[in-house]
This record gives C-alpha cells, sequence and structure tokens, in this order.
C-alpha cells in the first residue's frame, strides 16, 4: 500500500510542476496563486461629491437616484443623480424663522415630506416646482413616515404612517391632482390609529416600516427610544385603500409584542438591508442604547417577522454619553455606525469592527448618514460636504468568518468563484469531521482539497477507516481529468484492492450479508462506471490478477461481461460444465468468431441446443467453419445426434440456400452415411445442369460407390453425361431406370442406338426374355430386328419375330414409297428451274434519254450504268461508291484486286514490233479475261440494288452521321 501512495505522489508532483519562469509569481504545490498581483480596493470605498454648497447643508435625504437637500433657510436643492448638471432649486417661501428639522423621501423619489420646527410639514411633488403647506399636518412635529411600498404612485402616496414627537401614530394620505396644481388639499386625510408609550409615557416615534407577508399579512415596526413594537394583522383584500386603522384596532386594549432595553440614547433607528429592488427586506438592525439589535425578518412567522435577534454592543470607543453614534445603514453583512468624526463598519456574523474612516475636522462634524436603497450607496454630509460611499464585493471576506463559525456550507457558497479560499475551506472542513468522527464525510471533502495525496490516505490508514479512505479514493478517482492517466491507472487499482479485501471479510460474516450485498453493488458500480471504463479496459490484465489472486470468479465473470470479454466468460463456464451459460452468452452477443471457437465443445454435451443457436445465427455463420466442430461430433456420435448436424446442414442448404461446395460435399456425405432415401431425392432436387450443381461430381460419385447407393451413382453418371456408364450401372438395378438413361442423349442416334443394344443383349441373354426384348424394339425406334437377331441363339423359333419381321418389312416398303416421291418432285423443280432461267435470259428494260441516276441524279446515259428489276438505276462509280463502304473486308479487299486486275488489261502493249498472230492470240485471250473480270465485279457490286435489297435493311441502325467525324461535320455547320 505504502508503494502505490509514493508513486502516486511522484505522479501528482509531475502533474504540477511548475515552470521556473512561472514560480517566480508565487505558484505553490496546490496550483493556486497566493499573490496579489495588484492592491485589492477597500469593500467601502469613499468618494467626496465635487460640491460646494452656497449655504449649510440642514439635512440630505436619496431614493431612487433622487437627492433633495436642505441649504440654509430658505432653499430646497433637487438632484437626478442619473443628471447630476442638471440641479432644480426650489424655494420654500417662508418668511417666518421656521427651520427645516426632517426630510422624508418615498421609496420612488417623487413624494418629499419636509418637517419644520415650528410643527409644520411642507409636501413637493417630483414632478412640480412649488411646495404646500399640509394644513392638517399641522402642530404636529413630525419625526417619522412609513412609506406604503405597495400602493404608492408618483401622484398618490396611498395610506401612510406618520410619527410624532408625542408618540401618536397617524394614518395620512397625499395625492397630487392632474388636472391642476392642486384641485384641493394634498393630504386626503389625517387620522390618528395609535399612540406609543414607554414606562414614563409617551414616547417620540422614531422610526416607522411597513412590509407585506405572506397571505396579505402586514408587519408594522414601529421604534421608540428604548422599545421596538410589532403590530401584526391581516388588511382584508380589495380594502388596502383603506389603510391600517384595523390593525392597530386590534391593539387598542393591550400593547402589542415588543423588545425594550434599559439603556437610552435620546432616540433610536432601524435600518433595512433588501438584497434586490423591489423585493422585501432580509434583515435589520435598530440602534439603541444598549448597542445594535441584528436579525432577519422572517415573513411565515404567525406573530413577530423578527428572528435570530441578537445584540451587538457597541465598539468600547463609543460612548453613548460622550459620543454617542448618530445614524445607522445596514449592508448584507455590516452595519455602519456614523460618529462626530468617523464610520465604524461592524461585520453582522461576528460583530468584529472591520473598516473605520476618521474624517477631517476641516469638514466639519458628521450629521446625517442615510442609504439608497436602489443602488445601494450610503451618502455622509456635514453641514458643508457631501460624501458618498460605493460597496464592493463585500463578501469576498465572509467565507473565513462563517468557516470560523464551522458553517462550512455557507462559507463555501461566498467562495465558489475563488478556488484558493475554497481549498482553504474544505481542508478546514474535513479535518472537522474527522475530529468529529464523521470519516465519511471528511473523506468526501478531503478529495476535493489540494492537500498531499498520501498524508490523507496515511491518515485514514491509521485510523483504521477502510470505508473513509475507499470513499475519500472514489472522489478523488472522480475529480481527476482525462489526462492525468497514470493516477487514474493507480486508484482504480488501489480501489479494486480495497474492494476485494472488504468483501472477502463482510462475506465470512453471515452477520454482515446485507453490508455484504450493498459494498457488493457499490464494487459493480464502480467496475461498470463509464468514467472508469477506459482505465479498466487498458488495465484488465491487472484487474483479472487481482480477482484471480482473490478467487473471486463471480466477480470475475462480472468484470469480462462489462469489459465485453465474452470469450473469458464462455470458457470460465465451459470449464465449470455450466454449457447452458455458456451457450445463452453465445446466443446473447452473437458474436461470430465465438462461435466457431467454442462449438467444438458445446456440440458435444448439448448438440440440439447448439443447433438452435446456430439456425438463430443464420447467414451471420459461415457454415463452412462449423464443419470441422461437425466432422468432430459425427465421428463419435450416434445416428439421432448426427440428426443434428443433417439439420443445420440442410437449414444451410435450403434456407439460407448456401452454395459453397463444402457445404453440399459433407451434407452428402450424411446423406450417404445415415439416409439413403433423402440422398437421391437431394441429388434429384439439385438437377442435372452441371453449371448449377453445387457439389462436387467426382467426390459424390465415389462417396455412393463406397456406400453402395447404385441409384444415386446412376444419377450422378447421368449429370456427367457418362451415359455408357449409367446404363451399365443401372442394368444391375432396374432395366427401366437404363432405359431411361438410353434415351438422355437425344442428339446423337448412334450412341442412343448404342445404349439401347446393351439393354436388348441384356434382356436377351442375361434374362432370356424375348417379349421383353421384342418391346425394346418398340420403345426405341432406332433399333430393328435385324440389330437384335444376333442376339437370340440358334434355337429360338421365327413364331417369335414373326410380328416384327412384318413390321420391318412394311417400315422398309413405306420408306422405297417415299424415297420414289421424293425424286419425282425433284425432278419437276429442276425443269421449272431451266425453264425460269431461260425466261430470264429473255428479259430486258429500256432506258429512257432523259433518265437520271437515283444516286448522283444526273443523266444516266453519260456513263457506265445498272439497271435493277426494281427500276432503279445507278451509274457505275456511284453504286461501287455506295456498295464499298457497307461490304465485309474480304469482299473489299477482292473488289480491290479486281479493280486492279481490269487496269491491267485496259493498259496498250509496250511492243509495237509483235508478229500479228501473237498479237490476235493475245488479243483474244485478253478480251476474254477482261470479260471475266466484268462479271466478277458485277457480282459483287450488282448483286442487289443498295436501296431495296438487304443492304439498306442492315443500315437501318447506323447512324447518319459517322460518329469519328461528328465533331468535324458540327463544327462545318456553325
Amino acid at each position: 500500500m505504502a508503494s502505490i501512495l509514493d508513486e502516486y505522489e511522484d505522479s501528482l508532483h509531475r502533474s504540477v510542476s511548475v515552470p521556473q519562469s512561472r514560480a517566480s509569481v508565487g505558484i505553490p504545490h496546490s496550483g493556486y496563486v497566493n499573490a496579489r498581483l495588484e492592491k485589492e480596493t477597500p469593500i467601502f470605498n469613499k468618494q467626496r461629491i465635487d460640491f460646494a454648497p452656497p449655504e449649510k447643508i440642514n439635512s440630505l435625504v436619496v431614493s431612487s437616484n433622487q437627492l433633495c437637500m436642505s441649504l440654509g433657510k430658505d432653499t430646497l436643492l433637487r438632484i437626478d443623480l442619473g443628471k447630476p448638471d442638471e440641479p432644480n432649486q426650489v424655494e420654500l417661501g417662508r418668511k417666518d424663522e421656521a427651520k427645516v428639522y426632517k426630510m422624508f423621501l418615498d421609496h420612488t423619489g417623487s413624494h418629499l415630506l419636509i418637517a419644520l420646527n415650528t410643527s409644520e410639514c411642507l409636501y413637493l411633488n417630483r414632478s412640480v416646482q412649488k411646495v404646500r403647506a399640509l394644513s392638517r399636518w399641522k402642530g404636529h412635529l413630525i419625526e417619522s413616515v412609513g412609506w406604503n411600498k405597495f400602493l404608492g404612485s408618483e401622484t398618490n402616496t396611498g395610506p401612510i404612517l406618520v410619527g410624532t414627537s408625542q408618540g401618536q401614530i397617524y394614518e395620512a394620505e397625499i395625492s397630487v391632482s392632474e388636472g391642476s396644481l392642486f384641485s384641493t388639499n394634498p393630504d386626503q386625510y389625517f387620522r390618528q390609529v395609535y399612540t406609543l408609550e414607554e414606562e414614563s409615557g409617551p414616547a417620540p416615534v422614531c422610526c416607522l416600516e411597513i412590509e407585506r407577508g405572506i397571505e396579505g399579512k402586514f408587519f408594522i415596526i414601529a421604534t421608540t427610544r428604548k422599545r421596538l413594537f410589532q403590530f401584526v394583522g391581516k388588511v382584508p383584500e380589495g380594502t388596502e385603500q383603506q389603510g391600517f386603522s384595523s390593525i392597530f384596532a386590534v391593539h387598542a386594549d393591550h400593547l402589542p409584542s415588543f423588545r425594550e432595553f434599559p439603556a437610552n440614547l435620546g432616540f433610536s433607528e432601524i435600518a433595512f438591508y433588501t438584497p434586490k429592488l423591489r423585493s422585501n427586506p432580509r434583515s435589520f438592525a435598530w440602534m439603541m442604547g444598549n448597542g445594535v439589535l441584528y436579525g432577519t425578518l422572517d415573513y411565515s412567522r404567525p406573530d413577530s417577522i423578527l428572528s435570530d435577534e441578537r445584540v451587538w454592543v457597541y465598539p468600547p470607543d463609543i460612548d453613548i454619553t460622550a459620543n454617542k453614534p448618530i445614524s445607522i445603514v445596514l449592508t448584507q453583512f455590516h452595519f455602519l455606525l456614523l460618529l462626530s468624526d468617523r464610520v465604524k463598519a461592524v461585520c453582522t456574523l461576528n460583530g468584529q469592527v472591520v473598516f473605520q474612516d476618521l474624517f477631517l475636522e476641516k469638514f466639519g462634524l458628521l450629521t446625517r448618514m442615510i442609504k439608497d436603497p436602489t443602488v445601494q450607496q450610503i451618502w455622509i454630509h456635514t453641514e458643508k460636504v457631501v460624501f458618498r460611499y460605493h460597496v464592493q464585493r463585500e463578501s469576498r471576506d465572509v467565507w473565513k468568518m462563517y468557516m470560523n463559525m464551522n458553517k462550512f456550507d455557507l462559507a463555501k457558497e461566498y467562495c465558489k468563484d475563488r478556488p484558493e479560499c475554497l481549498d482553504i475551506v474544505l481542508a478546514k472542513e474535513a479535518e472537522h469531521c474527522f475530529q468529529n468522527k464523521r470519516y465519511l464525510d471528511s473523506a468526501k471533502c478531503y478529495a476535493l482539497t489540494q492537500n498531499y495525496f498520501e498524508e490523507i490516505a496515511l491518515k485514514f490508514i491509521e485510523a483504521k477507516q477502510e470505508e473513509a479512505l475507499m470513499e475519500f479514493l472514489i472522489k478523488k478517482l472522480s475529480n481527476l481529468k482525462p489526462s492525468e492517466k497514470t493516477q487514474t491507472t493507480l486508484l482504480t487499482t488501489w480501489l479494486t484492492e480495497l474492494y476485494l479485501n472488504w468483501l472477502g471479510i463482510l462475506q465470512g460474516d453471515p452477520s454482515q450479508r446485507n453490508l455484504y450485498l450493498d459494498t457488493r453493488e457499490k464494487f459493480r458500480t464502480f467496475l461498470s462506471s463509464p468514467k472508469n471504463k477506459d482505465c479498466l479496459f487498458n488495465n484488465r490484465a491487472s484487474i483479472y490478477d487481482l480477482l484471480a489472486s482473490h478467487g473471486d470468479t463471480e466477480h470475475m465473470v462480472y468484470f469480462a461481461v462489462i469489459m465485453q470479454d465474452y470469450e473469458r466468460v464462455v470458457a470460465h463456464h465451459c470449464q465449470h460444465d455450466e454449457y447452458d451459460e455458456a451457450l445463452n452468452v453465445l446466443s446473447r452477443h452473437r458474436d461470430e468468431k465465438l462461435f466457431y471457437k467454442f462449438s467444438p465443445v458445446l456440440i458435444q454435451h448439448i448438440p440440439k441446443k447448439v443447433v438452435d443457436a446456430w439456425i438463430s445465427m443464420g447467414s451471420r455463420l459461415d457454415a463452412r467453419n462449423l464443419i470441422p466442430a461437425l466432422v468432430n461430433y459425427s465421428q463419435s456420435a450416434s445416428t439421432q445426434q448426427i440428426n443434428e448436424a443433417i439439420r443445420y446442414m440442410e437449414f444451410c442448404v435450403y434456407q439460407l440456400e448456401e452454395t459453397q461446395q463444402a457445404i453440399h460435399n459433407y451434407l452428402l456425405s450424411l446423406y450417404a452415411l445415415c439416409r439413403p432415401d433423402s440422398l437421391l431425392s437431394y441429388l434429384e432436387q439439385a438437377g442435372t445442369n452441371p453449371n448449377r450443381i453445387h457439389y462436387d461430381l467426382k467426390y459424390a460419385l465415389r462417396l455412393c460407390a463406397e456406400h453402395g447407393h447404385n441409384r444415386a451413382c446412376v444419377h450422378i453418371y447421368k449429370v456427367m453425361e457418362l451415359y455408357e456408364e449409367a446404363v451399365d450401372l443401372a442394368l444391375q438395378v432396374d432395366v427401366d431406370l437404363a432405359k431411361s438413361c438410353a434415351d438422355l442423349p437425344e442428339d446423337d442416334e448412334e450412341l442412343r442406338k448404342k445404349l439401347w443394344l446393351k439393354i436388348a443383349r441384356h434382356v436377351v441373354q442375361e434374362e432370356k426374355d424375348v417379349k421383353k426384348a421384342m418391346a425394346c424394339l418398340s420403345s426405341c425406334a432406332l433399333l430393328k430386328i435385324e440389330d437384335v437377331l444376333p442376339f437370340f441363339p440358334d434355337f429360338v423359333t421365327i413364331d417369335h419375330f414373326k410380328e416384327a419381321i412384318c413390321n420391318s418389312l412394311e417400315d422398309y416398303n413405306k420408306h422405297i414409297e417415299e424415297l420414289k416421291r421424293e425424286m419425282e418432285e425433284a425432278t419437276q423443280s429442276a425443269k421449272r428451274i431451266r425453264e425460269d432461267i431461260q425466261e430470264m435470259r429473255n428479259k430486258y428494260g429500256s432506258v429512257e434519254p432523259q433518265e437520271k441516276c437515283a444516286a448522283c441524279d444526273f443523266p444516266l446515259l453519260n456513263r457506265p450504268f445498272y439497271l435493277f428489276l426494281c427500276g432503279h438505276m445507278f451509274h457505275y462509280d456511284c453504286l461501287l461508291q455506295a456498295v464499298f463502304p457497307n461490304l465485309p473486308a474480304y469482299k473489299q479487299a477482292k473488289l480491290e484486286d479486281l479493280q486492279k486486275k481490269l487496269a491491267a488489261t485496259s493498259q496498250p502493249s509496250k511492243s509495237h514490233h509483235r508478229p500479228k498472230d501473237a498479237d490476235t492470240i493475245s488479243l483474244g485471250k485478253g478480251q476474254q479475261s477482261r470479260e471475266q473480270i466484268k462479271a466478277d465485279i458485277d457480282d459483287i457490286v450488282a448483286a442487289e440494288c443498295v436501296y431495296c435489297g438487304e443492304l439498306m435493311i442492315r443500315s437501318i441502325d447506323k447512324p447518319f452521321i459517322d460518329p469519328q467525324k461528328y465533331e468535324e461535320e458540327m463544327q462545318s455547320w456553325l
């Protein structure tokens, strides 16, 4: 096991080796880059706004990218942060000494409430320039407003809640008329719904928040200096516009649930964190005298929305009497406290101060801190400076805090895109599980880390946790890349060894039967895993050796099936005399080569099933390759068993229509050995045409002769056209069979006669049956009585041949009469021919002077011409030109030779002093030769009319234009 660890570690080192050029920037063994290539920006990045107010800033509110700022005594500045270069200034128009006490801006940035220190309230809509006084609100110093985020719009606030310094909670609604600036007072109504009290009496309503839960349930949170109240109730569907009076009415006689803390800041403030726009807040932070109450909001709870509450005390440098916090803002993982000269960010997970920003004295004292919930920006201002904080990657270090709190799932969630941090979390979780003896969970985590492989493996080995070690190896194997072949091979082999050891231990313990079955199933899943298939296949020899060393034949067969090593599976079954199982494997996987290899063994034990399997394979098997198995089997088997071999051969011949000679020859041998009747029927079905017979005739003849199947031999002789041998052998069997053979050579009368004479001689000399001999005469017209008489003995009387002799004489007379009639017909025919010849000699035709050649259309009498009986007339040269191309080659040569001879006889003699007699003789001879040559030329050229004779019929399929001259002809037409 140690050697496997060492080898795996060496391969791992090789797989993660780093070139020197990369090592210089800090690449450790794990492959992660630890060096920070650039300075990381802080979570809270401060930016001073380039803005110099003409007067001191009294109050500032921001919502939905809309900023409203109160300057001096009578000026209101509105800025759309999307268009910061276009500020809008509004005058309050106040002549008295009233000052802005607080401002409240709704979530849409449309409705602005301005509370004055004279217990008056003004209203300004984003779409107008004129501030309106809310007459019904007069006499109340407004401390807080709870906006309606569910029914509010740009022109109507919907029912809202208003908290005063005297502890009263009022319900109000503000609406802007669309027809004119204000058709009536903007405040539709203003009615009291509740009064908050502390132990000393009514207390200022510091904060109000309205949230809607599930099933129409509303949660209203209201705070005083020391108490946090919750009002919970349902508003009937369709009556939301009527307000929240019904919710407060429930608590008219008793106090609602509340949280109370003893210390007192003189005020309190609550902040909420909303993850996404138009969603409900998920957490809250209430700044009060004892610290900050932090928790989450659970809308499914029936009576209280607050959940997971805890109080984070203020840092030591915050004194609630001398240096108390002014404002609070909540983000996803931090709350920010505003002091007079600094900002502190405290992590909500552990209560630690993670950020502190000290402001210079020249900026003045910090006045207020607020957050725009829509864009998650934080604003801080003094009387003369405005700052803005951008929150960037707030969750960057949250994973570490969750990890230290042993909340590993949350830690992994917040570092899933940072593999170096995820590795640290996994290692810590694995160690935590190991210490708590959760070894399987530890193994799963360790497998995902980049820790040294051998250290982890030895850790589980020392703890004697083989099951956890296997889990670690399995997970490690699943995380390897396809290119890491060496590590994959080592892990696969090691896991196989561990599984086999574990199965061996469990198999010997009956009480662990269920665990054994479960482990066996896991091992089989491991072997059949598609991801491990290539590795197992490439190293199957080692796996086989491991299985064999443990004597686990069951899994050896299972593994062989997975590897599709069916040869090993079949061989295993055969070795254990499991022939049916072996045949089932062959039939399932239909591998032709395996059939060829194992059929000789299987057919010795289960012949019928093997033949059935062969037949089911059909044409996929080559029967020639199965013949050796059948031959070995048939030599030692009984007739009943040989029938199985015959059944398969018949299937090949009659169903598959095999034409291989070896198959037909083997079937013949089986027929000759066991089924003589089938032998003759097979031969007859094969026919008598040697070209269509698929067996070897000579082999079949020898085989039938050895087994004494004479009728089969006679049939083969007939096919081979050895009729004399067929008749000789047939006479030993049956005379009728010999007669059928004697009639076969239909085109050779001499041979037929000879064969019939053999039959007649056999009948006369061997059977001594005169009547049967006479029957032979009637069966064959070629035999005469005189041909048969020499075969009879001398003592036979003429009475036996009387009828035959008479019939023979009558035949001779008929033949003589027929010859006479033919001679008379020939004489008459010769006479008519002579008359036709004489008539043809006297026949002539007339040619008119204006007649023209049928070929060239020129006057006919200008040159030598031919006149045919059909009426067509041709010049000699025109006819020669038309006939010559269509003559056979030998006639063309002969015609050319005759023309040369004719030209030679037309030349005058070169000698002028020959004797007169010699001249005359020579001229006579020359004149005679010239006429003969011309007659021969006429026989060739003028044998028939070119328009009416066979020449025209033969040329009907010839093209009008010679294919060789087609291109030339086509070009001539262009």
